[in-house]
């Protein structure tokens, strides 16, 4: 694996890091990516990739939100704890849609949805409603603001929601932040939650995803992942921190310029260089 192909490969960790947790779409990237700097990679392992390369960025959520998820400490006479439990039967329940969905159609949403065309069109979209739900939203007090009050029965809304993710260029994080500031939280509720819904959906994908790939990985598909993974990992942690800090301050309406902006770069791309 030469020096360029590694300095690929920790760009595209790079950009997997960031756009995963802010809502602005990591699959439309991807593919700018893809066309801009492609890996001397075949287009299976590459397919597998994209997704698996999301273990990295669940990781760094793990990491800085270990106290909060891990239900077990030994600090309590029973070792668990009741908050970090009750709290993963909402991330189940939410996750339960997309999971379903996702196993049962996986082949086919990548061979209906996958194509520039589609991203681009979401991206806009998601980038208009952005706007209009956060000018919307200017005078409404939140009804849940902590996550310790998000009832089950909204935690599954949220999941349905979700769903939406499940086509390219919609944003998974842009969907369950958009549908839960809709139903009624705050934008840091929907935030974190989000944050929690990537572990078993993201783990999921991968896990499918290196199933039907197959394990007989050559020692550069490994190297590949390694590095993509490590990159993903350390880019998100630094994404994450910013997105917490920021929505403390201001609203999503930026993200939804920027959506609509690089959903005129991906149609002009692919009907001109692309094309």
């Amino acid at each position: 694996m030469d020096f360029i192909e590694i300095l690929k490969v920790l760009f595209l960790g790079l950009v997997e890091g960031i756009t995963e947790w802010l809502p602005i779409s990591s699959t439309g990237h991807m593919i700018l990516v893809d066309e801009l700097l492609p890996l001397k990679v075949s287009p299976e392992f590459m397919e597998m990739f994209r997704v698996v390369i999301q273990l990295g960025a669940i990781l760094a959520v793990i990491v800085l939100y270990w106290n909060k998820i891990f239900p077990f400490t030994l600090k309590e006479k029973n070792f668990i704890k009741p908050g970090s439990i009750n709290l993963w039967i909402k991330i189940v329940i939410a996750c339960a849609p997309a999971g379903v969905i996702g196993i049962l159609f996986d082949d086919k949403i990548d061979e209906l949805f996958y194509n520039p065309t589609t991203v681009a069109i979401t991206l806009i979209l998601y980038g208009i409603l952005f706007i209009v739900i956060e000018n919307r939203n200017k005078t409404r007090v939140p009804k849940i603001s902590d996550l310790a009050t998000l009832p089950i029965s909204t935690a599954f809304l949220i999941g349905i929601f979700q769903l939406l993710s499940l086509i390219p260029g919609t944003s998974r994080s842009g969907t369950t932040i958009l549908g839960a500031i809709l139903i009624g939280t705050s934008r840091f509720v929907a935030t974190e939650f989000t944050f929690f819904l990537a572990i078993p959906i993201m783990a999921g994908a991968s896990l499918l995803k290196v199933l039907k790939f197959g394990f007989d990985f050559t020692s550069t598909e490994l190297l590949t992942l390694i590095l993509g993974m490590l990159s993903a990992f350390v880019v998100s942690i630094i994404a994450i921190k910013f997105l917490v800090g920021y929505i403390k301050k201001n609203d999503f309406k930026a993200f939804g310029v920027y959506r609509i902006i690089l959903g005129f770069i991906v149609i002009v791309y692919f009907l001109t260089v692309g094309a």
